[in-house]
């Protein structure tokens, strides 16, 4: 594998509304090999949901450069696709589900049979074949996100942008979603970058794992390689080991942060 995205000492300042500028990141820098999960954690605050709006292209860092295969990103593009954590406004409430999943495709100009072809793919990827009709408010939160993860997917990008999923789905539902993403990743073989706050999802989901500083002036503190053994579970005194090591450097930051 060769390396896809990297962050070189990306920093990003913010403009307060009462004047002066806040220091949100300083001089971050990662790397994301093709084909893996890479998982970004944090405390609350740290900076995490601004790094992925600067990979998306959404935002420009105030110094420093996110490159994808060593050309600077400087605006979104098809090449990226984002997963929003805020899934009720994500879908557009007029299209059914296969309409949603098609939309991306219409605009791209694909003649209808093949929207029809992928859509029907996808669905059938996520676990929704037999849900294609039915329009965002006779879902689930955890259908709506398939969705979601089914559009993202038929537009074909090289990554996808992961900014928290299911962090707004009950404790059963995301449980389950977790499993089938791991395995849709493994189906599909694309290059995640998922945001998170949660050391357990962060554990089962990633290939690697980026642990960062408590904000302002965040940086990352510490980057894991994740050979765990399969099938990932607490159970196991290696994902138990990892998860000690993992919990006492979020819990250095938070008492860090508190102390300010």
């Amino acid at each position: 594998m060769w390396r896809l995205l990297r962050a070189d000492r990306v920093s990003k300042d913010f403009q307060k509304a009462e004047g002066g500028i806040v220091e949100v990141l300083r001089e971050v820098s990662f790397q994301v090999e093709r084909g893996s999960l890479f998982t970004l954690l944090g405390p609350t605050g740290c900076g995490k949901s601004t790094i992925l709006n600067i990979v998306a292209g959404f935002e420009q860092s105030t110094s420093g450069q996110i490159l994808y295969d060593d050309t600077p990103i400087t605006t979104p593009g098809k090449d990226r696709a984002v997963i929003f954590q805020d899934v009720s406004n994500a879908l557009f409430p007029w299209l059914n589900a296969r309409e949603n999943v098609e939309f991306g495709l219409k605009i791209a100009g694909l003649d209808r049979a093949d929207r029809s072809q992928r859509s029907e793919h996808y669905l059938r990827l996520v676990g929704l074949s037999e849900d294609h009709g039915k329009f965002p408010f006779e879902l689930s939160g955890g259908m709506k996100q398939r969705v979601q993860i089914a559009r993202a997917l038929a537009n074909d990008p090289d990554v996808l942008l992961a900014d928290e999923p299911f962090a707004a789905l009950d404790a059963i539902t995301k449980k389950h979603i977790q499993v089938e993403f791991r395995r849709i990743w493994q189906e599909t073989a694309k290059t995640i970058l998922y945001i998170t706050h949660d050391i357990m999802e962060a554990l089962l989901l990633g290939t690697h794992l980026a642990v960062m500083t408590a904000g302002p002036r965040a940086g990352i503190k510490k980057i894991f390689k994740l050979d765990l053994k399969e099938p990932r579970s607490h159970a196991n005194p290696d994902f138990v080991e990892i998860y000690s090591r993992v919990e006492a450097l979020i819990d250095e930051e938070v008492r860090r942060m508190r102390e300010q």
